[in-house]
């Protein structure tokens, strides 16, 4: 977009902070926006780094939530495709999120019953989680083809229940499956990437035994984690602009008129499921990476539904809304951890505060809190303002004719 569009007579009036924030951004060059946008992602970057006294954490490492904070940006991303731009109700996300992270782990854990030995070949070594990341998307995209073929000829609440069902199936393979998976008992010492190695950190910089100091593993992390939100930023952004962008707002607006109007709205929906579960699966990757230990416990139902929690709260189908929930979801409760309420940390609670502030969510902005501006009614308001404007402006011709 350039600044020709903010001069747009025909453009619709920002609504709201969210919406005028955009307007004002699509209205720069694209050199100002970049001017404007690298500055603001490296002191975003730089925030656990200098460690900001009324933002920081205290009983958690700054750095270490904020890796989280990254790692669940990329969830809510890869969710919102699905949800908030499609239209589609998936309450099993977290079942992308967890093949990911077992395909890294299966194929770099030591205590891993795929292997006699410690040496997997390209598996073990300094490049071993890097060369398991583009497995785990692709073994996670066709896992959301073997789940989106017969599932996506249903709707609404019945593609809820497939997909709740089909995130509790992957958890209890993970805890039954002991000869695959190890049961409950678990991956350890899952490989990450080995760089940065030197006499303070034999292990490399990515590592959890780097654990004091300003730049320790987490701020690490959390760096791979912004770069990793960008470039798939990126992707999903051109994806927008394009057909398949198009068709998944008409699908999400109305699908059966988009049928009627030629959109081929199973293979759209497909695509959208297929490209969420890969990002889920990159997701899954970087926290295996990142603890270093995945079992099946940290890929249950109550997860799931705090995922779909940042994409509502932050607003459904706006990709930084989505972001801004994925920040709320996970440094609030970092934020308040320590602080005790009736014996219990504060912490504790956010299930109840996020259900709270969902309920009130639904009741005084459904749209979320930063709404992604509904396309489909842009072009209406655009195609009416100019339809209103062309009698107008015929109107002194008409007159002088007649005169």
């Amino acid at each position: 977009m350039n600044s020709s569009a903010a001069k747009d007579p025909n453009a619709p009036k920002p609504r709201g902070i969210g919406d005028a924030i955009r307007t004002w951004w699509n209205g720069l060059p694209r050199v100002m926006q970049w001017l404007v946008g690298v500055p603001a992602i490296i002191v975003i970057g730089l925030l656990p780094v200098v460690n900001p006294p009324i933002i920081t954490t205290t009983a958690t490492d700054f750095g270490v939530v904020m890796a989280t904070f990254a790692m669940t940006a990329l969830i809510a991303i890869g969710l919102n495709v699905v949800v908030g731009q499609t239209g589609l109700l998936d309450l099993g996300y977290v079942g992308f999120y967890a093949v990911g992270a077992y395909v890294v782990a299966l194929m770099t854990s030591p205590a891993s019953p795929l292997w006699n030995s410690t040496n997997h070949g390209i598996f073990s070594g300094p490049w071993a989680w890097l060369a398991c990341v583009p497995l785990a998307i692709v073994i996670t995209g066709i896992t959301g083809v073997i789940l989106g073929t017969p599932t996506l000829r249903v709707r609404g609440d019945y593609l809820a229940i497939v997909t709740l069902g089909f995130g509790e199936i992957v958890r209890l393979l993970a805890d039954n499956l002991s000869d695959v998976t190890n049961g409950a008992s678990g991956l350890q010492a899952v490989l990450f990437p080995e760089v940065g190695q030197n006499d303070a950190h034999p292990d490399g910089v990515f590592s959890s035994a780097n654990n004091a100091g300003v730049l320790n593993y987490g701020v690490w992390w959390y760096w791979l984690g912004i770069v990793l939100v960008i470039l798939v930023l990126i992707i999903i952004g051109n994806l927008e602009r394009s057909r398949v962008g198009r068709s998944w707002v008409a699908i999400r607006e109305d699908e059966d008129a988009a049928e009627i109007m030629g959109v081929p709205t199973f293979k759209y929906k497909l695509w959208a499921f297929v490209i969420g579960a890969g990002i889920g699966g990159l997701s899954g990757a970087v926290y295996a990476g990142q603890v270093q230990y995945v079992d099946p416990k940290a890929f249950t139902v109550i997860n799931s539904m705090l995922f779909l929690c940042a994409v509502v709260l932050g607003g459904q189908g706006n990709k930084l809304g989505v972001i801004a929930g994925a920040f709320l979801i996970v440094y609030l409760p970092a934020r308040v951890q320590g602080i005790e309420v009736g014996g219990q940390s504060l912490s504790e609670f956010k299930y109840l505060f996020f259900g709270i502030a969902l309920v009130v969510l639904m009741i005084f902005r459904p749209q979320g809190l930063f709404p992604a501006r509904a396309r489909l009614v842009t072009f209406g308001r655009r195609i009416y303002g100019a339809v209103k404007r062309a009698p107008a402006a015929t109107t002194p011709h008409g007159e002088e004719a007649s005169a």
